[in-house]
């Protein structure tokens, strides 16, 4: 009778838990009951998990379409087409990294990347998290010492203003640093835009160790790169990589005055992309990579672009305690 009630407190219980969201945050329920011969303790384990995809859909004229409903997608995990169980399409305020290159490289272009960064907060959501990070020889944050994130225009064009090209290009420790400070957010969608010319020189970690901690993480990237024709430290490919790998969109204009442009239309597109969700099925409790694509059509049938990640994590199942109040095994993220 204890067994029975404890199982249907916990069920209740689970009812009132809010969504994790994440790549993969967990919840699922499990009970082992103890047999006779192991006269092992009586365990509840409470996880769950749901992944979560930011996905951007446009017409073959590269126009976005806003007006879909959960019918138009399909999600498919690994091959496997998966069930949608959440869906959203509302302008809601999202965590958003400014990233900007200030090596030596960019100051004939730092003006206009500096008024393309603030049209891009001006047209994004008034309620949107924001943070700006540049990077030269290291990486440097904007705002003020304990202000992580804001929505002050004043501040953020202050911070915008500190920068000064100089010096080397420390771009994978600035990506790696800023994903880690998205995740200080607390909005559940998390983009970062990236305006530099894509190559590094001075940074203590490597380019492997960034896309591995892209694959790994909920964000997705913008990238824009600045460059000239001349500029052999330039590497247009990582750029296309960072984008392609979570779901954003890379550019490259042709003049630093067109870099306006784009930032405005990354503004629009991050405020029309849909929220597209489903629980994955585990095959064991240990971490994992899936594959992810997922394919939009007009109620007509017409197929459209849909990009978003191409795959999420899966952590290590995490039980959250046994009837002691400690955890039973270890793991996650």
């Amino acid at each position: 009778m204890l067994r029975e009630t404890l199982i249907l407190a916990l069920a209740v219980a689970l009812q009132t838990l809010p969504a994790q969201f994440a790549v993969a945050g967990q919840l699922a329920v499990s009970a082992q009951a103890p047999t006779v011969e192991s006269e092992q303790p009586f365990k509840l384990t409470a996880t769950a998990e749901l992944v979560l995809l930011d996905v951007s859909v446009k017409d073959s004229a590269g126009e976005r379409i806003s007006s879909l409903s959960k019918e138009n997608f399909q999600v498919y995990e690994d091959g496997k087409l998966q069930r949608i169980t959440q869906f959203g399409h509302d302008d809601v305020p999202v965590t958003v990294g400014v990233v900007i290159d200030t090596s030596g490289s960019m100051h004939s272009k730092y003006a206009d990347v500096v008024a393309a960064a603030m049209a891009l907060i001006q047209a994004s959501n008034r309620n949107d998290e924001v943070f700006i990070v540049s990077f030269g020889d290291r990486v440097s944050y904007g705002l003020p010492d304990g202000v992580p994130f804001t929505d002050d225009f004043r501040q953020l064009r202050a911070a915008l203003a500190l920068g000064a090209p100089a010096g080397r290009t420390a771009l994978y420790d600035a990506i790696l640093s800023s994903l880690h400070h998205l995740e200080r957010g607390s909005r559940d969608k998390k983009t970062l835009v990236l305006i530099s010319d894509g190559g590094d020189n001075n940074s203590a970690h490597g380019s492997e160790e960034v896309m591995r901690t892209v694959r790994e993480s909920r964000a997705t990237i913008y990238t824009i790169g600045v460059f000239d024709a001349d500029d052999a430290d330039r590497d247009p490919a990582l750029l296309r990589r960072l984008a392609h790998v979570s779901g954003g969109e890379a550019f490259f204009p042709e003049q630093p005055s067109e870099v306006t442009g784009i930032c405005r239309q990354i503004a629009n597109d991050i405020r029309a992309r849909y929220t597209v969700g489903y629980v994955p099925i585990r095959s064991g409790e240990r971490s994992s990579t899936r594959k992810i694509k997922v394919t939009a059509s007009t109620p007509g049938g017409h197929k459209l672009m849909a990009r978003t990640r191409t795959s999420c994590y899966l952590p290590d199942i995490r039980p959250t305690a046994d009837q002691y109040g400690e955890a039973s095994r270890k793991g996650g993220l």
